[in-house]
Parts: structure tokens; C-alpha cells; sequence
């Protein structure tokens, strides 16, 4: 693998994505289709604003969080939505731990995914997934915890097509993401994978305030439509 960065930072990688994403819809099965992209925060919303704006179509978000040990943070033993879908490690280190601190952790991240989405919540568009083509996505998939979660609370939702979609992803993940939806698009599948920063150029933390510009880029004429 080379050693150069494969994107400069979020917006090169989304302008890149949004091409091989656009490729892929413009066939005739998704030709006439209803699109909505749904990013996850905050990291999310920078890759997916130009794939939003390439197919003209409104974005949103899904707010998942990692459920992490206490005494290990890096360590995701579950993932939940804003809106309670939940989704267990199945490792042997979750299985040994005590229910009720399980039961503490996913409280702990549930406050912190609804506390997001009620920061965003003024900003998303007013759509209903159910039936449309919806893209999931996210500035690299690293464990595909969050990914999973939030992939499965938007399926709740009924739409026509789940397509999962990130500029990076490992290899070995790449089976598991075509479970979670219909159709994967991974730009880069590099190994040894560590992390998704080691990719980009630039990867400075992804402020609320950037996250909201964002939403607030893409879906103000669109709000606008829908409320006259």
C-alpha cells in the first residue's frame, strides 16, 4: 500500500465518493428513484454534503454512538441510535461483563446520540425514507459498529434500497457490510487498515457548528419548497 494519503481531507473524499456513487445511479434500476443521503454525525456530514449535492437530493442524518467500556473507551461492545435501535458485541470481552453496566453504558451513549440529533434536529430536511433510495453515509469505516446500528434503524424504516457508502473501509468488513444493506460502495479497502485517519491528510474533529452549516447548505431551499 502507498504511503501517501489516499484523500486530502473529508470534502475530497466525498467529491470522490459522489462520483462513483452518481456512476451507480444513474443506471436504469435507480434512474427515476427517490433519493435521500443520510450521514452519520459529525464526521459524516462533510462526505456527505457533495454526494447530496451531486444527486440534488436532501440530507440527513442518523445519530449512532459506540457503547464503550468505562475502563476501555476505545473498545466498542455495542452501538445505539438516537431513536433506541441497539446492536451488541458479540466478543468474548462483552460477554463476561455484567449486565448492569452493560445496561449503564448504553443508557450513557443513548443521552449522547439524542443530544446530538437535538442539536441537528432544527436543520434536517422533512422527508420519510420509507420507499426511497437512501445512502448511509460515513468518512470511513473502521469496527462498522455504528455503521451496523444505524443501517439496521433505517431498514425499520422501509426503504425501497439501503446502499451503505464510504471512501474507506477494511477488506474484511466488506462481506458484512453487504449483509447490512443492498449495495455497498467502498472506494478504498487498503491493509493493514489501524485507522480511518491514517488515510486522510487531514482529519481535524468535525465541530457541531460545521455539522449544522452542512444540513443547513443542503436543505434550506428544500425546507423552503416543502413549507410553501
Amino acid at each position: 500500500m502507498a504511503d501517501l494519503p489516499l484523500f486530502r481531507d473529508r470534502e475530497d473524499a466525498g467529491n470522490q465518493l459522489a462520483q462513483a456513487v452518481h456512476q451507480e445511479l444513474t443506471s436504469g434500476l435507480f434512474a427515476m428513484a427517490r433519493v435521500i443521503v443520510y450521514a452519520l454525525p459529525r464526521g459524516g456530514l462533510p462526505v456527505a454534503e457533495p454526494i447530496a449535492e451531486r444527486l440534488d437530493c436532501p440530507l440527513d442524518v442518523i445519530v449512532a454512538k459506540k457503547v464503550t467500556r468505562p475502563d476501555n473507551p476505545e473498545l466498542a461492545i455495542g452501538a445505539v441510535t438516537a431513536d433506541g435501535h441497539v446492536m451488541r458485541s458479540r466478543q468474548e470481552a462483552f460477554t463476561r461483563w455484567q449486565f448492569g453496566s452493560w445496561r449503564t453504558a448504553l443508557q450513557q451513549a443513548q443521552e449522547k446520540a439524542n443530544g446530538q440529533m437535538q442539536q441537528l434536529a432544527p436543520n434536517r430536511p422533512q422527508v420519510d425514507p420509507h420507499g426511497a433510495v437512501v445512502l448511509l453515509v460515513d468518512d470511513g469505516i473502521a469496527t462498522g459498529m455504528t455503521m451496523a446500528v444505524a443501517a439496521r434503524a433505517l431498514r425499520n424504516r422501509q426503504p425501497a434500497q439501503l446502499l451503505i457508502c464510504a471512501p474507506i473501509a477494511p477488506q474484511r468488513l466488506l462481506s458484512l457490510l453487504r449483509q447490512w444493506s443492498d449495495r455497498v460502495i467502498v472506494l478504498e479497502t487498503p491493509e493493514p487498515f489501524v485507522s480511518v485517519s491514517r488515510f486522510y491528510a487531514e482529519f481535524p474533529q468535525v465541530t457541531m457548528e460545521e455539522a449544522i452549516a452542512c444540513l443547513q447548505r443542503r436543505n434550506e431551499g428544500m425546507n423552503q419548497m416543502v413549507r410553501s
